[in-house]
């Protein structure tokens, strides 16, 4: 067995002990746990905004993505007394767990060096965590579609929003998939943002039935983009953007252009738009932060937003 290896480093300010730089997270890529630590040290600059004060699911993978992972709400009890936390009823036998809110750096890097490859933040902010600051659209490809699919499909919101007078801001997520984000930064509620997903995803459903679905039974999504509206739910999360996947790769959830996204759909193909962490560091290098308007843009939903309800046989009940 190797000798353990650590690490006792000073950053902003904080002591941090860090731990198996060498021990490979991504086997088919050589991608080390030292590289893990330092793609999200350089990234920070963009990431931590948004991450910041929100309630942190981590998806840890110990032994690299080859091998079992366990998500963690609650913030290990082995945490310097620096990490700050906001604590959340509702969750576990205890009722309450302390969620890690990454404010800083320093704490982005302890993350990591838990294994740490993924990171969930819940859409709304400490203190407000009841009203959510932006809604996601999670679009999934069944095979044979596939992320120029859902290039496609992006298009389809695009139009629909600009119609309401709304801007909105895509990722990949990293994997097959996209998700699209309405910013918000204004008053509402998960049962308003939820509802108003819903009835989009529904109507689109219902207008383009051979692109959506709407429903998660996975028997019927061969070939078409799932709308995934109930993540816009206090207790849902969504892959961050910037956040590494656990991948054979080290892909990353990447911010990227409605132009990007257009000429991906006209060619009908988006391989060019998985990103792997040193491309992301190259591309914010040269782009700067394409989701930026996340965390500053302030819209409103529209007050009766011009959707259908999909009408269902008598005796099916509505998924909640």
């Amino acid at each position: 067995m190797a000798k353990s290896e650590t690490i006792i480093a000073e950053l902003d300010g904080r002591q941090l002990t860090l731990t198996n730089p060498s021990k490979v997270l991504y086997p088919e890529a050589g991608f080390l746990k030292g590289q893990v630590v330092d793609y999200y040290l350089n990234i920070a600059p963009v990431l931590v905004p948004h991450l910041a004060n929100r309630p942190l699911t981590l998806k840890r993978f110990p032994n690299g993505v080859d091998h079992e992972f366990f998500f963690e709400k609650n913030a290990t009890k082995h945490r310097p007394d620096w990490i700050q936390t906001v604590g959340i009823w509702g969750y576990g036998r205890g009722g309450e767990l302390q969620f890690i809110l990454c404010n800083d750096r320093p704490t982005l890097a302890f993350i990591a060096n838990l294994a740490a490859l993924e990171l969930h933040p819940a859409l709304a902010c400490n203190p407000q965590l009841d009203s959510p600051t932006m809604v996601v659209f999670d679009l999934d490809p069944g095979p044979p579609a596939d992320l120029a699919t859902c290039c496609k499909a992006a298009l389809v919101f695009k139009a629909y929003f600009e119609k309401a007078g709304l801007l909105a801001v895509a990722k990949t997520s990293g994997n097959k998939g996209m998700q699209l984000y309405v910013p918000l930064n204004t008053p509402t509620t998960y049962d308003e943002t939820k509802a108003w997903a819903r009835g989009i995803a529904e109507q689109f459903e219902t207008e383009l039935p051979d692109l959506f679905v709407s429903e998660m039974k996975k028997s019927i999504r061969d070939g078409k983009v799932f709308i995934d509206w109930s993540q816009n739910d206090a207790n849902k999360t969504t892959i961050s953007v910037y956040s590494l996947r656990a991948r054979a790769r080290p892909t990353v959830s990447t911010p990227i252009s409605w132009d990007e996204i257009a000429e991906a759909a006209a060619k009908g193909d988006a391989s060019h738009l998985i990103f792997e962490a040193p491309q992301v560091l190259e591309r914010v290098q040269k782009v700067g932060d394409l989701f930026g308007p996340a965390l500053t843009l302030k819209q409103e939903l529209p007050a009766e937003p011009r959707v259908t309800t999909k009408k269902r046989p008598p005796g099916q009940r509505s998924r909640t």
